[in-house]
């Protein structure tokens, strides 16, 4: 069996991140890339608010860049899935989707969180041309035109506020006949005249030459007063929350009724030694790249911290 001293799971800006780190500590990382390589980023087209790209960058391309520097520092990256852990001893055991067992010291998870979607085909034709699961991420590109989130919990809310920032229109188009959005969010909501609340409705498709151009939208679905209607829009954003990927670790960790890792103190540490967690599968709150970049870097200088105590 391969006994290794730092093993990354998943290969987004938290991964990749911890990688560079643990390369430059001499830790001989070795990361397992997962079934997305370059993690949610690659979903997206031009990322303008990561530091130091003042002009903007592809998101594959930075992810190819951020792969390319953990290279360089010999973080050994490898294709497959971990699909099953051992954390009843140390050092832990890991077994990926060949069957292959590896023993670590050490393990940074960096998983991510996956978005929810309505489940529609269009969601995939028009992904990165006009749907997007981040108003942050991506708002900026709908500055002045007209937007529509799904969604009625807090999430939801903030999403059209910080759009309505930027946009001259924002539909949220909820399923339920209200929001179940806190009462200061809903205020924050209705007390915003660039965002109008569509009750009981429900998205059936998109359309669109070459992106989005509207929503097939019916309210009232299967009732006798049920109306279908087309909604013109320029983006379509999903907040109805997030799935961490997290499933493999729930009989060994702490996680939250979500499924969110819970790290200890502020720190990437969990409840086990040696085990740290960075990026989207242990943040409900930001989902951000340059955050979980940031808690990759955390990760790695921990692991390094707790192997010289070895």
């Amino acid at each position: 069996m391969e006994h290794v001293k730092n093993l990354i799971i998943g290969s987004g800006p938290a991964g990749y991140t911890a990688a560079i780190y643990a390369g430059r500590a001499n830790l001989q990382p070795v990361l397992y890339c997962g079934l997305q390589m370059g993690g949610q980023l690659t979903q997206t087209t031009t990322v303008e608010n990561f530091p130091g790209y003042p002009d903007g960058v592809d998101g594959n391309e930075m992810m190819m860049q951020l792969r390319s520097q953990a290279q360089r520092f010999g973080a050994d990256l490898r294709d497959g899935v971990i699909v099953k852990v051992d954390f009843s001893k140390r050092p832990y055991v890991l077994t990926t989707d060949r069957d292959v067992e590896i023993e670590a010291d050490t393990v940074i998870i960096a998983t991510g969180a996956s978005a929810k979607y309505l489940g529609l085909d269009d969601e995939k034709k028009y992904n990165g041309m006009g749907v997007s699961a981040c108003a942050t991420c991506d708002g900026f590109f709908y500055r002045k035109k007209t937007v529509a989130v799904v969604g009625g919990g807090d999430t939801a809310c903030e999403e059209a506020i910080y759009l309505a920032q930027l946009c001259k229109k924002v539909y949220m188009i909820v399923r339920k006949p209200y929001l179940r959005a806190s009462d200061v969010m809903q205020k924050r909501v209705f007390d915003n005249e660039k965002i109008e609340v569509l009750f009981e409705h429900n998205t059936l498709g998109l359309y669109g030459e070459d992106g989005v151009e509207g929503a097939h939208l019916v309210k009232r679905k299967g009732e006798p007063d049920e109306e279908r209607y087309d909604l013109p829009i320029d983006g379509f954003f999903l907040a109805i929350g997030h799935k961490p990927n997290t499933d493999i670790f729930r009989e060994w960790l702490d996680l939250d009724e979500t499924g969110y890792i819970r790290t200890i103190d502020g720190t990437p540490r969990t409840s086990l030694p040696g085990v740290y967690a960075a990026g989207d599968c242990a943040d409900p709150v930001y989902r951000q790249a340059i955050v979980a970049a940031g808690s990759g870097c955390k990760a790695a200088l921990e692991a390094e911290r707790y192997l010289q105590t070895l």
